[in-house]
């Protein structure tokens, strides 16, 4: 059986960025959501995720980007001078790496991330990080106690395989350095969890076959979402992607990727990818599913 979760994640980010998770649930091939629980449309999200229940909902935890959940006098490390999360992965990384990450602190933050999802109304169905940051050394361990403590089942694995990867890469419009620093980022992130499948094992956290993704971030195309689907094994892959919809909020945000979330909307929703999904005999499901039969 091949089985493809397609999780978009930032839900939450903006209400641009909800109506294009959205209509790339209700339209097209996406199956999962990952949710920002300090995004300013995070309010929109909790509506859009009960009025379209088959659209799973993971938590994206974050260091990055936005103002904490936990009260900030609890989280002062993980802060710049304007009172916002300040952590991006090569920083966080160093800080870990030196013994400078208050640990206490991420897990208090990551814990106030998901009851307040919790806390909505929404079950979540995995954890996943933001920026894959859950994916550090000392991280991923604390990113399975919560899921554990949380009753959560799946936890993402961003350990790109590299023959999707390659499938993904098809498509003349994408920009080839773009790409390249991506695929170095995403072999970079094998090497600092290795271990992270085996560790989730023995925690009893489910976890999807195979990711990708992460190379074609913001250069997704047609040719290559359709040379991925009939390149996809047996198991479950997890496709990571960002559809949304510019609008003020976006555009004034931080996140380099703008007009390309419009365009994966466009690619998810495409008919032609749509009919291939059915050819191919592929199952689209979310980690719902994933944990339900782990």
């Amino acid at each position: 059986m091949k089985n493809l979760i397609v999780n978009a994640d930032d839900l939450g980010w903006t209400e641009g960025v909800n109506r294009g998770i959205a209509e790339a649930h209700r339209n097209g091939i996406v199956t999962s959501a990952s949710l920002l629980a300090n995004g300013k449309a995070f309010a929109g999200a909790v509506v859009l995720l009960r009025a379209i229940p088959g659209l799973g909902a993971g938590v994206h935890l974050n260091l990055s980007d936005g103002e904490p959940v936990a009260a900030r006098e609890q989280v002062k490390s993980l802060l710049n001078d304007a009172g916002s999360l300040k952590g991006g992965p090569e920083s966080l990384l160093l800080r870990s790496a030196g013994r400078s990450l208050a640990l206490d602190e991420v897990e208090r933050e990551w814990d106030a991330q998901i009851r307040k999802v919790r806390e909505a109304g929404i079950q979540p169905t995995h954890l996943d990080g933001h920026k894959h940051v859950h994916m550090l050394p000392g991280l991923f361990e604390m990113a399975l106690r919560l899921a554990k403590r949380h009753g959560i089942g799946a936890v993402r694995i961003a350990h790109e395989s590299s023959n999707l990867r390659v499938a993904l890469s098809t498509g003349g419009k994408q920009r080839a350095s773009v790409v390249m620093r991506q695929g170095v980022q995403a072999r970079g992130l094998k090497l600092l969890a290795r271990d992270a499948r085996e560790q989730a094992e023995r925690m009893g956290i489910a976890t999807a076959d195979y990711f990708c993704g992460i190379a074609q971030t913001g250069e997704m195309t047609r040719e290559g979402v359709k040379r991925l689907l009939k390149s996809l094994p047996e198991g479950t892959t997890e496709l990571m992607c960002h559809p949304g919809y510019v609008d003020k909020e976006l555009g004034e945000s931080a996140t380099r990727l703008q007009a390309s979330r419009q365009g994966e909307v466009e690619i998810l929703t495409d008919t032609g990818i749509r009919n291939l999904v059915a050819s191919q005999g592929i199952r689209l499901i979310d980690y719902g599913l994933v944990a339900s039969e782990a």
